[in-house]
């Protein structure tokens, strides 16, 4: 049944259904990267500051080893230069949270480009196919055959039919994946805020701490 609906709509079907199909696997990718990525963040911060607080640095930094997510990377990034002066740390940790912002945001250009030229794509398969339509009007006029011009129509219907099956849902995929990176974001800028305060504040280098 595809194979045929494909020959019907004409060449413009391929790059329409393999630009659709690589971007719902783009889709697909950063739905599990980003599902992955969710940990319940104040148990972590809770756990983190607990082994701190006695004085085991290394076994905080093995916790965020196996966490994933970039909550935890950028505490383990701030507990490895804790011992450092408040201007490198809070640099280093600047950093490392703009590395992870990009690897978050990773394809999601190429992911809007291909759900908004899909049904451009479908467009331009109606204007041709209608254009067909109309020579084979011409062509056979007065006496038109149905059978004549369905060609032209099918590659009309069929192109922007599948154009917008395919961007509507990864429009709705781009926009919930927008909200789930804005959520981790946030949850990167509490969490490396209060891990530098801890560290800064409530923390010596010696282990112990501050009273």
């Amino acid at each position: 049944m595809l194979l045929e609906l494909m020959s019907r709509g004409g060449w413009l079907m391929w790059p329409i259904l393999l630009g659709g199909m690589a971007a719902a696997i783009l889709l697909i990718e950063r739905l599990l990267y980003l599902h992955r990525a969710k940990i319940d963040q104040e148990d972590f911060l809770k756990g983190i500051y607990t082994v701190m607080h006695r004085g085991n640095r290394a076994e905080a930094i093995s916790i965020c080893n196996e966490t994933p997510g970039p909550v935890a990377y950028l505490v383990r990034t701030a507990l490895l230069h804790a011992t450092e002066d408040k201007e490198p740390l809070l640099n280093e940790v600047h950093r490392v949270g703009q590395e992870e912002v990009v690897r978050l945001e990773k394809n999601l250009g190429g992911l809007l480009t291909v759900a908004q030229l899909l049904p451009l794509l479908g467009l331009l398969g109606t204007l041709t196919g209608l254009a067909e339509l109309f020579i084979s009007m011409e062509q056979q006029a007065p006496l038109i055959h149905i059978g004549d011009v369905s060609g032209g129509l099918w590659k009309a219907l069929l192109t922007s039919i599948f154009g917008l099956c395919f961007s509507i849902p990864l429009f709705a995929g781009y926009h919930l994946l927008l909200s789930r990176i804005e959520r981790v974001t946030r949850q990167m800028e509490v969490a490396s805020e209060e891990v530098c305060l801890f560290i800064l504040n409530d923390w010596s280098p010696d282990g112990e701490v501050d009273e």
